[in-house]
């Protein structure tokens, strides 16, 4: 395991929503042993509330000082040692604190899924509320790519979807 993931056992996978990042995400934490975490998921437990109520009710803006509160209560475990495996919302690589948080505690892994992909991954889906108007949905992954791309490493995902993913994770030159 490279010296950076010995002191700060944190895998971070970022990419735009429905790139796969919490079906990834277990599958390489439960082949590695260790703990995973979604950071919506989490979310919505400090919240008692979906992702979609918060942004109707509280707005955007609210929603990502909740999403920075909870990656960095997460990042606690892995600044003590304990190995975790997070996937973070989409938008949470792309803001300057929080790329910072990851950058310093671990390793974060960009999972690249093309647009079309994503699209159907998410067609009809309820809870996530920027991807509501498909225009604004496709201006939005444009304009993450470049954050993604702050990435330690990138990884395509292809027509053999999440599984290929993970053993692409694995075979990194981190472990």
């Amino acid at each position: 395991m490279i010296l950076k993931l010995k002191r700060t056992p944190g895998i971070y996978l970022v990419g735009f929503m429905g790139s796969g990042k919490s079906t990834v995400g277990r599958a390489v934490a439960r082949h590695l042993g260790w703990r995973f975490a979604d950071i919506d998921e989490d979310i919505e437990a400090k919240a008692r509330k979906s992702i979609p109520e918060i942004f109707e009710t509280q707005g955007e803006a609210a929603f990502r000082v909740l999403e920075t509160e909870v990656l960095k209560w997460r990042v606690q475990d892995v600044a003590r040692g304990i190995p975790w495996v997070i996937a973070v919302g989409g938008g949470c690589f792309a803001r300057e604190e929080n790329l910072e948080i990851m950058q310093n505690h671990g390793i974060s892994i960009w999972l690249d899924a093309p647009l079309e992909m994503i699209r159907s991954r998410v067609a009809g889906s309820t809870h996530r509320p920027l991807a509501r108007n498909p225009q604004r949905f496709a201006e939005l992954y444009q304009e993450r790519l470049a954050a993604y791309g702050k990435a330690d490493y990138r990884i395509e995902v292809g027509p053999e979807g999440s599984p290929g993913a993970v053993e692409a994770i694995l075979r990194l030159p981190l472990f």
